[in-house]
């Protein structure tokens, strides 16, 4: 994917978004991913699933990490998120060398993406108003799991 490919970016975030309403609807955090190959395939995909399975460390992007299984390289492909990623988040892409990184939006929470675009990733931020309306209807009526979740408390 050219990395000012928005309109693959896009296409790709419907993926990440139908993760993120499916994790909403089970009650939990509503924040999707999906991981793509460099030739467009998607690899994973998955949810935040810290509620309902009990697992701190089960983030969107780690569900949908963990679901692409095992790959010998991890250049080229993509990481497509509903929200910016965590600092646990953007450890795995720089740790298993994930060449681009698409943000649904930024607005409800500016995880490391930055850190991510000074160390060599491509970041593509959609600013996506579907992405920041499920964020934001989620942290009002959800505040201390939101705080939870981002490590505030």
């Amino acid at each position: 994917m050219d990395p000012m490919d928005e309109t693959r970016a896009r296409q790709w975030l419907g993926i990440a978004l139908a993760e993120a309403r499916a994790g909403r609807d089970e009650g939990g955090i509503p924040i999707g991913a999906a991981l793509y190959a460099a030739d467009g395939t998607l690899l994973g995909r998955g949810r935040n699933r810290r509620v309902q399975d009990g697992d701190p460390s089960l983030h969107a992007e780690t569900a949908a990490f963990r679901a692409a299984g095992r790959q010998r390289s991890y250049r080229g492909t993509t990481m497509v998120t509903t929200l910016s990623p965590c600092w646990y988040c953007s450890g795995l892409v720089r740790q298993f060398g994930i060449s681009r990184v698409v943000v649904g939006e930024a607005r409800t929470f500016h995880g490391g993406h930055d850190w991510l675009a000074e160390h060599g990733v491509r970041v593509l931020v959609l600013d996506d108003p579907e992405c920041t309306a499920l964020m934001r209807e989620f942290v009002a009526r959800h505040p201390a799991l939101w705080s939870e979740d981002i490590g505030d408390e």
